[in-house]
């Protein structure tokens, strides 16, 4: 078979041969080039630096330049704006020698530039589907993708089981009904433990689709372990390992990432900061640091396991293990690029976190990564794209509107009974308001949404929750949370390294005015964002580590005998899977353990029908690997509670859900506008994961393991009371 690149246009070959020395392509490539010149929507998969954006690029740029296409070709959708400033480059040096042009379009770019000019529509368009969602609101913009040839959606896990993910499902069946036909998806994922159904997920199999799945080449990969209790010898250890190197250091939250900055900026040249609540500005000081000669080393968050290019480094430091296997094999694949080893080097605080960072490890060397689970119930994007639809059409009746929501494909397994009663509700609380047959947006929906030309209606994203943080000279520092500001007042904090002092709030505005501070030990917070706990592939993992009762990693001993004492303070012979329950004895009471090793979000719904069905006198506690319960009697208190897990075991959909708590309504941005019983079912399976409970609780064995003396018992439990 002939290679793809002998096929490509004459001026895609002189671009990638002249300006990049390449004479041929990567295998990531070439069959991507393939599958997407058949028509097919195609999800690329390979590895950090794999090449998946050019895997995706190139073929549509060859058929631009061999067809030709009236308007906008092809839209590249991402999920940070960061990311599109970071592959514009890249995108342009593609394009434009070939003559073709490339637009970004998102909340940081000037309104002036987000548009364009008769006759000068951009080939390609890089945005966020916040921003298209803005720019299909503009019908003169929006006819310029009737010609439109394909979607490329990067990092497309990052979209999958959010809400993101459900609204970005809206817009591509929009982009469909303005094209008048499917246009062709290309997602792009480093990292995706079930490619089949995801691909399944983007494609609507509304014709062909193929997975193109490019395993990391196997190369040398080396890790290092330090486990120290106290945090000054955890830092010290961190400014040991990334002193005069490019070094990215990962940590958990936006919180945990200040205060290593704070500890070890003093001591460690060129350190930056990186994180989603910082300015583009800050933010792009710590990216530029690795384009230059010398040590640079960047504390960070989750934001750089995206597909950010910061260069070549030397070590990727993990201060505590990530909560998944996905992030990992993210954060690694930064490292070990042009042939060096891949170098990772732990800094843990115990033994607990030696077992998780083993179990994430092992379950990489297997192969195995989270799958994804797209969500089953949105019923908050429903709501977005409700008022869009009257917003958008000014006035329209219920059945057209019903007839809209009904043909979005997150939408499709929504009886049209529960879509009737949104919109019942929303006209009752005075949201949409009527006119005989017609329906309108109500006063409540303007007061509530209707700011800035109805800007909020755009996201399905929680905006309202941060204050921008400023200058006198009008620099944008970045962004703090609500509760924050409101609990600091006047106070002093931290944010991108340095300390800043609040001199003036203006709610209105959501902005707070600041300048230089003086103390050294200042903090900030954050609702969110940092560590949800460990994903249930890795505590499985933790499980089969000790079901074994040892790691099949080749550690040094001292790392070794931690693990091991870790793991003789468990029960003996722990099985592979299942719920295991044993008594213990704690001062003159007796607790009883259930190693439940499927993570906190199952934990936390047992935990609260435990509660419930226990009664109020018993307190349950629970982690992402245990629930501890007390007061529950003292003869036969395991058995007690073996019966009732019996009793859970046979509980189906409808009677945990007279059992559990409702959430408050604002834990949703349209949580408001929905009906009480319509917001419980969307609880049930989008906060409690439900189906997913009732799937694993109804299959697991439940062994009573022999009594245990008194001493901590568990692998690791955060306590959090339920």
């Amino acid at each position: 078979m002939a290679s793809a690149f002998s096929a490509l246009h004459e001026s895609l070959q002189t671009v990638l041969s002249q300006r990049l020395g390449w004479t041929e392509l990567r295998e990531v490539q070439e069959r991507s080039y393939r599958a997407v010149a058949n028509g097919s929507d195609v999800l690329v998969i390979a590895p950090t630096a794999g090449g998946k954006s050019e895997a995706a690029l190139i073929p549509v740029i060859d058929d631009l330049l061999k067809n030709g296409r009236a308007g906008v070709a092809c839209i590249y959708i991402s999920p940070l704006k960061a990311l599109i400033n970071d592959q514009e480059e890249r995108f342009s040096a593609f394009c434009i020698p070939t003559g073709l042009t490339v637009m970004k379009w998102h909340g940081d770019v000037p309104k002036g530039d987000r548009a364009w000019k008769e006759g000068e529509k951009p080939h390609i368009l890089m945005i966020t589907p916040e921003s298209l969602e803005v720019l299909l609101h503009e019908p003169k913009l929006a006819v310029a993708l009737k010609n439109l040839r394909c979607v490329i959606i990067d990092e497309l896990h990052a979209f999958v089981e959010a809400e993101r993910g459900a609204h970005l499902k809206t817009l591509l069946y929009r982009i469909d009904r303005i094209a008048q036909r499917p246009v062709q998806r290309i997602g792009l994922s480093a990292t995706v433990g079930n490619p089949g159904e995801i691909l399944g997920w983007l494609s609507d199999h509304r014709h062909g689709d193929e997975v193109v799945a490019v395993p990391s080449m196997a190369k040398q990969k080396r890790f290092s372990f330090v486990i120290e209790a106290e945090e000054k010898d955890r830092m010290d250890a961190v400014v040991r390992t990334v002193a005069g190197k490019k070094a990215l250091v990962f940590v958990n939250s936006r919180r945990d990432a200040e205060n290593v900055m704070n500890v070890i900026a003093p001591r460690v040249e060129n350190v930056y900061i990186h994180h989603s609540s910082l300015s583009v500005a800050v933010r792009k000081e710590a990216e530029e640091a690795f384009s230059r000669e010398g040590g640079a080393c960047i504390i960070c968050t989750s934001t750089l396991e995206l597909g950010i290019d910061i260069g070549d480094l030397d070590v990727v430091v993990q201060l505590g293990p990530p909560n998944s296997v996905s992030s990992f094999l993210q954060r690694m694949g930064r490292s070990g690029r042009r042939g060096q080893s891949a170098y990772v080097a732990w800094v843990l605080r115990d033994s607990c976190e030696l077992l998780c960072s083993t179990a994430i490890i092992e379950s990489a060397m297997h192969q195995r990564v989270e799958p994804l689970h797209p969500q089953k119930r949105p019923y908050n994007v429903l709501v977005q794209q409700m008022f869009l639809f009257v917003h958008r059409t000014r006035r329209t009746t219920r059945r057209q509107l019903e007839h809209s929501l009904r043909s979005f494909p997150p939408f499709a397994g929504v009886p049209t009974a529960t879509i009737g009663k949104i919109i019942t509700h929303a006209i009752e609380q005075g949201y949409l308001t009527t006119d005989g047959d017609m329906l309108m947006l109500g006063e409540r929906a303007e007061q509530t949404f209707g700011n800035a030309n109805w800007k909020d209606l755009y996201s399905v994203i929680m905006g309202a929750g941060e204050f921008r943080a400023v200058t006198p000279e009008g620099e944008v520092i970045g962004r703090l949370d609500a509760r924050f500001v409101s609990s600091r007042a006047a106070g002093e904090f931290s944010l991108g390294g340095k300390v800043w002092s609040m001199v003036k709030c203006d709610e209105g505005h959501n902005l707070v005015v600041v300048v230089p501070g003086t103390e050294q030990t200042s903090r900030a917070f954050w609702t969110g964002g940092g560590m949800t706990g460990f994903s249930p592939l890795v505590c499985a993992a933790v499980q089969e580590i000790l079901s074994r009762g040892s790691s099949v990693l080749p550690l040094l001993p001292p790392e070794e005998e931690i693990l091991r004492e870790r793991i003789r303070r468990l029960p003996h012979k722990i099985p592979k899977t299942g719920l295991c329950v044993w008594e213990r004895r704690s001062g003159n009471r007796i607790e009883v353990v259930i190693l439940s090793l499927y993570g906190s979000q199952m934990n936390r719904l047992l935990t609260i029908l435990l509660g419930q069905i226990l009664g109020k006198r018993v307190r349950v506690r629970y982690s992402d690997f245990s629930v501890l319960i007390q007061n529950v009697g003292r003869d036969g208190a395991a058995q007690r509670v073996e019966d009732v897990l019996q009793v859970i075991k046979a509980l189906d959909r409808d009677a945990i859900g007279a059992i559990v708590p409702a959430l408050p309504a604002d834990t949703w941005k349209f949580g408001e506008v929905l009906p009480k019983e319509v917001l419980k079912d969307m609880a049930l399976s989008e906060q409690y994961h439900i189906e997913e409970f009732i799937e694993t609780i109804r299959v697991v064995p439940v062994v009573i393991m022999p009594d245990l003396p008194q001493g901590p018992t568990q692998p690791g439990n955060k306590g959090e009371d339920e």
